[in-house]
């Protein structure tokens, strides 16, 4: 898996060849080591995502024609991830009336609370789906799930992921058991 979020490496399944469903966006691309979950995640479930840094602060001009712009070229959800002031989920979720998930970036300092609680914290009528400190992969789930309210072959895969994490829990259960 390549580090490099503005590297573009040769397509290796079929959700990298179709057009973007999910934009995955940050501030920096010190972000990627968080938000890389999300488009691992939605590779995993098929579905085609692109990913860009755009920082709210120092590329305003790009957020703003992103946001504006996604819904034009197919995107369908968007997952933004931001650190620190952490202002890149909202001010996306202000320009564009697509569903937005936000993912605060745990940093240094305060370990993600200030990044959590500027991403959760909107004013009426700008709504950003906040997930956990670092929840990038919950953020890729919940997007897939957005896009399965109209795609049955999805909502399938879903399904079948939710039967995988509850036969491990029985598995771990299991072995949990044997070893007492």
């Amino acid at each position: 898996m390549s580090e490099n979020p503005t590297a573009s490496p040769a397509p290796t399944d079929e959700a990298s060849q179709q057009a973007p469903l999910v934009g995955i966006i940050m501030g920096s691309d010190s972000d990627w080591r968080v938000m890389h979950e999300a488009r691992d995640v939605l590779a995993e479930f098929g579905v085609p995502a692109e990913v860009e840094v755009v920082s709210a602060h120092r590329t305003p001009e790009k957020l703003v024609s992103y946001s504006r712009e996604a819904r034009e070229r197919g995107i369908r959800v968007i997952i933004a991830g931001a650190g620190g002031a952490a202002h890149l989920p909202g001010m996306v979720a202000s320009l564009t009336t697509l569903p937005v998930v936000g993912v605060p970036v745990p940093l240094k300092y305060l370990d993600g609370m200030d990044s959590l609680l500027s991403i959760v914290q909107m004013p009426a009528g700008i709504p950003v789906a906040t997930v956990s400190i670092g929840g990038a992969k919950n953020a890729g789930i919940l997007a897939a799930r957005i896009l399965a309210t109209g795609d049955q072959a999805l909502a399938a895969r879903l399904a079948d992921y939710s039967d995988g994490l509850r036969d491990a829990v029985e598995a771990k259960n299991d072995a949990l058991k044997q070893s007492l």
